[in-house]
């Protein structure tokens, strides 16, 4: 899914505040389509919506089927076709074909099964949701469609009839070193979808005159890592190049699962680095996974552009793409 779209949540507190609920998915599309497959929209009894499964051009049609479906307690599979003409009229540059399945929560979509499906997401636990497009048989997958939830990739199966939502944690951002160019990168990271998180024991760094609104712990970062933990939708980034700080937190990362390493520092700085962690008893393919010096070489120069540089290697890595 596009970021951490809470439309389960939505549609669940819906259907307890007694209005009902249903949730409608993109299940597959061709063509130039405004969404990918996996998004989400949630309808209200009432016709409140959270969320999207076009640029805004089916959305009117979703939500009456979308009503349709919490009276009867059906789920129906409908299927648009946006015209070129269409898209531009709402602002997209092309249109496309999409498929949208549409559960109604209580009848189709059991209570207990949504709950379940929020739970995991509130407790960062990476699970798939399955669905026989035609029969309506469902269920939560908890281990289970590993290459679909590394690539995050919901999805029909071969059969052409298993649709497999793949419900990932939210990506989260964790910079050690609450300088400037984390001033640039926090803001970057949170228009991408992910929840950063900073950590600087300096408090004349990391305050939230410098940083405000964003999440800062003034701890030792190997205190702070291990409070927050580490896990695959997790991205690590070291920007003091100052060892004291830095490599308690980059050795925390490299025993960890993290999806991404990145360390701050020039070719020299990154040489002793690898002295360093190798002396710690790390060997060559664990200490290869740090991208140092940090970011894509685009010869960015100034914060800004450096924090564009880590952004940009981060996405490749997360999304499979070679840097």
């Amino acid at each position: 899914m596009d970021r951490f779209d809470n439309s389960p949540e939505t549609a669940l507190s819906w259907h307890r505040s007694g209005v009902g609920a249903a949730l409608a998915t993109v299940v597959e599309t061709w063509g130039s389509a405004p969404r990918r497959v996996g998004s989400q929209l949630a309808v209200s009894g009432t016709g409140d919506i959270h969320g999207s499964v076009s640029g805004g051009c089916v959305e009117g049609a979703v939500v009456v089927e979308a009503l349709e479906a919490i009276e009867d307690g059906q789920h129906r599979l409908l299927e648009f076709g946006v015209s070129d003409d269409d898209a531009f009229a709402v602002g997209l540059a092309c249109g496309g074909t999409i498929r949208v399945l549409v559960e109604p929560v209580g009848d189709a979509l059991p209570e207990p099964m949504l709950a379940d499906l929020v739970a995991a997401r509130a407790d960062r636990r990476a699970l798939a949701y399955e669905v026989n497009l035609t029969t309506g048989a469902r269920r939560l997958v908890q281990d289970g469609y590993a290459d679909r939830l590394r690539m995050d990739r919901s999805g029909l199966e071969d059969d052409g009839d298993t649709f497999v939502a793949v419900h990932n944690p939210p990506l989260r951002l964790i910079v050690v070193g609450a300088v400037h160019i984390a001033q640039a990168l926090v803001p970057m990271a949170r228009i991408a979808g992910y929840d950063p998180v900073l950590i600087d024991p300096r408090d004349t760094f990391g305050s939230q005159a410098r940083f405000p609104g964003e999440t800062i712990l003034n701890d030792w970062p190997d205190e702070a890592v291990a409070a927050l933990g580490l896990d695959p939708r997790t991205g690590v980034v070291l920007l003091t190049h100052d060892p004291k700080l830095d490599d308690p937190a980059l050795e925390a990362a490299l025993r960890s699962g993290c999806f991404y390493i990145g360390a701050l520092g020039s070719t020299r700085t990154h040489a002793k680095r690898v002295a360093r962690l190798t002396e710690r008893g790390f060997d060559a393919d664990q200490i290869a996974r740090i991208h140092g010096p940090v970011g894509l070489n685009i010869g960015a120069a100034g914060p800004a552009e450096i924090a564009v540089s880590i952004l940009a290697e981060m996405t490749a890595v997360l999304r499979g793409a070679t840097p």
